[in-house]
This record gives structure tokens, sequence and C-alpha cells, in this order.
């Protein structure tokens, strides 16, 4: 993958506008929101059941985040995907806590069996409590056995890949180092700042940019998904550079809104860090 196609999928969401339609985390709707604005796109959020495929159909994708569900929910996330499988609409999963509870891992796994994801984002506590594979989460966050590191890079990428095979879905494992791929191609993508985990909803916001570019560049969703997480950890690179030493968690949000706002197909291409495993 060669830069000048990030920067291509990055001008596709800028030119186009996707209009995203996300049932999303309770904690984190307004970053979603905001984050989705930032990155040229725009956001609608629904989760209610009677009104979800009415908003789906004028959307162009459904990004599904389970970090907070509820029996009204879940039927709102059933009526949506099926809508947005009737119009061909790329969906995101994002199985946040998937193995820390019994009703997350189920849900999470009800919605990949049932409709045509197109992307599944999670760290890796998360995707191998979705795959099945023996994982132990803390909450929303990954267990520290599960974090991709260098020497465990090819194995994680092997999984991605049977994983995205056995599902049909482009897998996206994000952490440290990043993880990206179907069932031919992995991808790593080194790009971020550990400031993005000291701020709840980065990763969901990560989810909604996903959408995003899935939406603005049909047919080629392995692209859109490494573009999507490598612009995210770019911004979070440039929201970093910014921080003084009065500086929080407050300001990084500040901060990681305003540089997904100004980054452009240059910058991509100079920050991005992505590598063909």
């Amino acid at each position: 993958m060669e830069p000048n196609d990030l920067s291509e999928a990055l001008g596709n969401v800028r030119r186009s506008t996707p209009l995203v339609h996300c049932i999303t985390n309770y904690v984190t709707v307004n970053d979603c929101a905001n984050g989705l604005l930032a990155i040229g796109a725009s956001p609608i959020m629904s989760d209610e059941p009677q009104d979800v495929a009415d908003i789906q159909r004028i959307c162009g994708a459904l990004v599904l985040n389970i970090g907070t569900l509820n029996e009204r929910s879940i039927e709102g996330m059933r009526i949506a995907a099926a809508t947005a499988g009737e119009c061909g609409h790329p969906i995101v999963l994002d199985p946040v806590g998937a193995g820390a509870s019994a009703l997350r891992t189920q849900t999470a796994g009800m919605l990949l069996d049932s409709f045509d994801v197109a992307v599944v984002r999670g760290n890796m506590s998360e995707i191998r409590a979705l795959a099945g594979a023996a994982s132990c989460t803390r909450g929303v966050d990954a267990s520290p056995q599960d974090a991709v590191t260098e020497e465990g890079l090819a194995q994680a990428a092997a999984f991605a890949r049977d994983f995205a095979a056995r599902t049909g879905a482009v897998v996206a494992i994000t952490g440290a180092i990043d993880v990206v791929a179907d069932a031919a191609r992995a991808f790593a993508v080194r790009n971020g700042t550990p400031l993005m985990g000291k701020m709840t909803g980065a990763g969901c916001v990560l989810t909604c940019v996903v959408g995003a570019f899935a939406t603005a560049n049909p047919g080629d969703g392995l692209t859109a998904a490494v573009a999507a997480v490598a612009a995210m950890g770019s911004a979070g690179e440039m929201a970093a550079a910014r921080m003084q030493p009065v500086d929080g968690n407050g300001s990084f949000r500040t901060y990681l809104l305003d540089a997904l706002t100004n980054i452009n197909g240059e910058a991509l291409q100079a920050i991005a860090k992505v590598q063909e495993l």
C-alpha cells in the first residue's frame, strides 16, 4: 500500500462528506460526532428501534458500538443492520468489552454472525474474545498479555488474517501497534501516542472514522481501514506535539479534534508509518 493510497482515501472522505449512522457508546457519543465532523464526514446518532431503519436509509454506513448495551439498543442495532444490508451500506462493528460479560460477547457475536459486517475494530482482547480464543479482558481495556508487540507481530497478523477469512470482514486490531488485515494481506500501523489511551473514547472515535472511510472508499475496505487507522494515529501524534507542561487529558482531547480537522493528504503521507507484513 503506497502513501498516496492513504492520501487518496482521506481525500475521498473530505470530498464526499459521508453521512454515518452511529449506534454508539453513550459515554463517548459527543466525541464520536465531533470526530466525524473533524475528519470531513457528517454524523447522525439514533438507536431507537422505530427510528433506525429510516435513518439508515439516508446514510452511507452504519457503526455499531456495544459499549453501553441495553435491550432497546440491541434491537435498534438489529433493525439498523438489516436495513444497512438491504441498502448495501458498510457496517463497522466495535465489540467494546467483549469477553468482559456474556451479554457483550454474545451480542457482538450475534451481530457478526447475522449481518454482513465490513470491518471489525477493537483491541486484541476484544477481538480474541469475539473469535472464541482464550482471553482475559479488563473491562473495555486490552489485557496486558494481549498487547501486540514487535516480537508477536507475525503471530498477530496471522491471527487477524485468519479471523478475516472466517468472517469475511476486514479486521482492525488497535493498540500500541495496530494490525489491519483481510484474508490475504496484513499491515502494521505504528502511529499514535500513549496519550490516546488516557482519553475515554479515542477508540470509539476511531471506529466512527473507519465508518466514514469505508463509505467514501467503496470496494476497498482494507485500504479504507488502514487509512482511517493511520489518520487517527497521525492525528494523535500531531495532538501530542502541541502538549505543554500544564496540559492534561482535556487539552489533548481538544488538540486531537483539531488535528483530525487539519490533517490533509500531504501530512498523512509524511507521518503515516504503514508496513505490509
